[in-house]
């Protein structure tokens, strides 16, 4: 029989996964407690069901999906309700944070009696029959994980140590998100020196691969850019503070603050992009 799999939170990501689930029949709960009505419309359209920590507990997976500054508070939250289940779930950490984070989550869940796999993310909410999202998954336990692959998700199980997923994608994200704060940047500061149309121009020229992914990858990230300023944040961790370099991934998160406070304000930052990037 299909596997029952709690999903938490029922965001864009968490919504789309859930989507896929249900299309091949698995039974698929949620927490809607406190949640906005755009996520309980998510939840419903995706066919989650609310259910409350101690029938989440009791799913066959736990999959959390939060912006990475709830994934240890969220496991601190469940721990009672997976420890008091009678049948030990396994509880996936799908958050996009540094390993150490990673690592302190498995700490908090292994008390419970529950498995814990790390997992990692890669590729955009995703449709049923789409391939373009993959869940790469490790630790002892995450070929048993696997099992969702005839369920409508990509699962592939990596070698190496129980964070080995986290560590691909904090690797991943901070070469792409990284990428696109150093175009935007670039992009602000040749219109603030009066060369924004030189600069375009000679990218639409010698780079237009380059060109071509900022036009879809900076005015994408406009409404994202709040969450990826905690993700910036635990890259530039998994750098390590020791290393110089990790101060370019915390530039990156402060300046995706600084363009969530512009769409939320008066959207000075992101029209200047824009007419950069001739939208």
């Amino acid at each position: 029989m299909p596997p029952t799999i709690a999903i938490i939170a029922a965001g864009a990501m968490g919504a789309g996964v859930a989507q896929c689930l249900t299309a091949k029949g698995v039974t698929v709960l949620t927490s809607l407690a406190g949640r906005s009505p755009a996520s309980v419309k998510r939840a419903t359209e995706a066919g989650m069901r609310d259910a409350d920590d101690r029938a989440l507990a009791e799913a066959d997976f736990v999959l959390t999906i939060l912006p990475p500054g709830e994934a240890v508070a969220l496991a601190e939250r469940l721990a009672p309700a997976l420890a008091a289940a009678p049948r030990k779930t396994i509880y996936v950490d799908c958050n996009a944070v540094s390993p150490p984070t990673a690592q302190a989550v498995a700490d908090i869940i292994a008390p419970t009696g529950c498995g814990f796999i790390d997992a990692g993310i890669i590729g955009p909410p995703p449709k049923p029959g789409s391939t373009a999202t993959k869940f790469y998954v490790s630790g002892p336990r995450a070929g048993d994980m696997t099992t969702l692959n005839d369920y409508g998700l990509i699962v592939r199980p990596l070698d190496g140590p129980l964070t080995a997923a986290s560590a691909l994608k904090m690797s991943y994200a901070g070469i792409t998100k990284g990428l696109t704060a150093l175009g935007a940047t670039m992009m602000l500061a040749a219109t603030r020196g009066g060369s924004a149309e030189a600069l375009r121009a000679e990218l639409a020229d010698s780079q237009r691969e380059l060109l071509t992914y900022f036009e879809r990858a900076v005015p994408g990230m406009y409404g994202k850019a709040y969450r990826w300023v905690a993700e910036l944040d635990e890259i530039a961790a998994f750098v390590g503070s020791d290393r110089p370099e990790s101060e370019m991934l915390s530039a990156a998160a402060r300046l995706y603050e600084n363009i969530a406070a512009d769409v939320a304000g008066e959207k000075r930052e992101t029209a200047v992009l824009d007419r950069f990037l001739k939208r």
